[in-house]
């Protein structure tokens, strides 16, 4: 019997940490380009501007993360903003993502030791 591959994300707006359920857990984390330094770019350029760079933004930071999701075969997406919903909703709609098994979870702000407890234990149950 093969092992199943298995990644946990917390992630929000800002970072991600993906951990994938190996002994023992490894962290590696995208970043996503902080709002803060869009507004400075955009700085005086309309509201329109910025909100239409904040999207491409997360665009480009949910695809980062669809890259290394591919690559597994369950995946639990936590954390405490809507950022993960927005990520499920993304990937549900793409057609490389339909046989992997997506799932969402609220949480708080974890530290890296509870993220990797929290990724242990949901696989170990699932």
């Amino acid at each position: 019997m093969t092992k199943v591959k298995c990644l946990g994300i917390w992630m929000d707006h800002a970072s991600a940490n993906l951990m994938a359920n190996t002994n023992p857990i490894e962290t590696k984390t995208v970043v996503s380009t902080s709002v803060n330094q869009i507004k400075e770019e955009t700085e005086g350029k309309g509201e329109k501007l910025l909100h239409n760079k904040v999207q491409q933004n997360l665009s480009v930071y949910y695809k980062k993360l669809g890259e290394v999701i591919k690559n597994f075969e369950e995946v639990i997406l936590f954390g405490p903003t809507n950022a993960k919903v927005e990520l499920f909703n993304t990937l549900k709609t793409d057609l490389h993502f339909e046989k992997i098994k997506i799932e969402i979870k609220q949480a708080d702000k974890m530290t890296e030791n509870q993220q990797h407890a929290f990724v242990r234990d949901y696989f170990s149950t699932s």
